[in-house]
């Protein structure tokens, strides 16, 4: 099985699991706000709970040490059944979305890897499994927002088994 290669995150091509958050997502100018001295852009993500009342928004700042620049085996996914989960960078150079779709199980054959630039935050959709953040090249701290209500629908983790392509960080250049 080849390796999956990282390319460059896009709102077309990550729509299947989620949005990309960034100003002018779809080229609009934005709007102009706070007495000339912002523009606005509305409707940039949709934040999703489907357990109402009985989860609330938690709000997290996940700090991810860089990875190696490597081949690496993909050895777990999470899914959030339930909610929504944002990643606003906060201080990121570069970092990898590796994602992939499927019910009780991640399906191998929708497995995509996207490198997102530093002003580029993304949502993974209810029920899109992911690893966890692949940071590259320095530290970064990530403004994390999920609906949690404590109970096992707050967050899925499965190890993996069987055949399942490695993640080639090695192909990624560094950082110019």
């Amino acid at each position: 099985m080849p390796p999956i290669v990282p390319r460059p995150l896009t709102p077309e091509a990550y729509a299947p699991y989620g949005r990309v958050i960034q100003a002018s997502p779809r080229g609009e100018p934005g709007v102009l706000v706070n007495l000339g001295t912002a523009l606005r852009f509305d409707d940039v993500v949709d934040v999703v709970n489907t357990r109402g009342a009985s989860a609330k928004l938690a709000v997290k700042v996940f700090r991810s040490r860089p990875v190696p620049r490597e081949k690496r085996a993909i050895r777990v996914l999470e899914k959030h059944p339930c909610s929504t989960q944002l990643f606003i960078p906060m201080n990121a150079s570069r970092y990898v979305a590796l994602v992939a779709l499927g019910e009780d199980r991640p399906d191998p054959s929708t497995l995509a890897a996207f490198v997102a630039e530093g002003a580029q935050g993304i949502s993974y959709a209810p029920g899109v499994w992911h690893h966890p953040m692949l940071t590259l090249d320095v530290e970064t701290d990530f403004a994390v927002f999920v609906h949690e209500d404590g109970s096992d629908e707050d967050c899925v983790v499965v190890e993996l088994e069987g055949i399942w392509p490695e993640l080639d960080l090695a192909s990624l250049p560094p950082k110019r």
